[in-house]
């Protein structure tokens, strides 16, 4: 059920040292690009804004370049445009495969991969209307002094369900981000935080400018579980990536996303050598996945399904990577 919106303004500047101006004057704004997730959550309000900082104008978020350097894509970027493009489709398979993947057709004409990657965690206790969360003293997350799926804990565990990001952390993204104090580029994985509440790194203010992806060997691809084959948020998903050596050798990197707070670069053992069974590697490598992969009861489905799922689903692309 949503609630009656309350009144706010809508400003829609045209670049992005006047979108952060407009913040600064503001402290109560929330940046907005597709609202695809924002405005859901703005109806059930667990969202408190009185100015929404439309970013749909802005000419620099909307730029996407594929060549021989590498992968650049601006933020306001919309995932049809990502899923749809064969250049991407040909250097970074997961990337084209998991925007692909992401709600429905309606969805990806609006959503942009900035707003995927700085998607709102989600839980079972926090994603109900207000009138439900109320009856159940709220949670950590909004209002609340526990986090009903772990309440012996400190943090909240709402978990991380952003497709585009394991598949960008396989291809080694780096993001540039602009603020009141100016602009800095990170790599990816120090965009996000353990803990659901406070789950992004970003300081007030400050807006997601592009992803960048240097040229690469590796082959990738995407994968996850949902109810749903569309509209639904991924209760486990994956992406892998390999790359094969001169030596003969295979490595591999995998990433998971909707099991955890935050999407999860598992640290992967010694390269499969050239020659060596590659079964007992590949197990090896799904108990890893099984380990790193954290899910609780965040959502109908049982936290143990999630963690089975996931270790399935590592073991196939691993498996479909090395054999193509």
């Amino acid at each position: 059920m949503s609630e009656p919106l309350n009144n706010f303004s809508v400003v829609r500047p045209k670049s992005i040292d006047e979108a952060v101006s407009v913040y600064s004057s503001d402290p109560n704004a929330r940046y907005c690009a597709g609202g695809t997730d924002l405005i859901v959550n703005f109806r059930r309000g667990l969202v408190e804004a009185t100015t929404l900082i439309d970013l749909s104008g802005i000419d620099e978020l909307k730029s996407l370049k594929a060549d021989k350097k590498g992968l650049s894509i601006g933020a306001g970027t919309i995932l049809r445009e990502i899923a749809e493009n064969t250049k991407i489709a040909n250097s970074h398979p997961a990337i084209s495969q998991a925007a692909g993947t992401i709600a429905g057709p309606g969805h990806r004409e609006a959503a942009t991969i900035g707003g995927n990657l700085c998607l709102d965690t989600r839980c079972y206790y926090y994603n109900q209307s207000h009138w439900w969360r109320k009856s159940n003293a709220y949670c950590l997350k909004f209002r609340g002094e526990i986090c009903h799926v772990a309440p012996k804990g400190d943090i909240c565990r709402a978990a991380f369900c952003g497709d585009l990001a394991p598949a960008l952390l396989v291809h080694g993204a780096t993001v540039e981000i602009a603020g009141p104090k100016g602009r800095r580029t990170i790599p990816l994985t120090d965009l996000y935080g353990e803990d659901g509440k406070d789950y992004l790194k970003l300081e007030p203010g400050e807006i997601l400018v592009s992803i960048y992806c240097p040229a690469d060997d590796l082959k990738s691809a995407y994968s996850k579980v949902r109810i749903r084959s569309s509209i639904d948020f991924p209760l486990a998903g994956i992406a892998v990536a390999s790359c094969a050596a001169k030596d003969g050798s295979t490595r591999f990197k995998l990433a998971l996303t909707g099991t955890n707070s935050t999407p999860i670069l598992v640290n992967t053992p010694d390269d499969l050598a050239a020659g060596e069974d590659p079964e007992p590697y590949f197990e090896a490598l799904s108990k890893l996945v099984q380990k790193a992969a954290s899910p609780l009861r965040t959502t109908t489905v049982t936290p143990h399904y999630r963690r089975l799922a996931i270790s399935g689903l590592a073991k196939r692309l691993i498996r479909e990577l090395y054999d193509a």
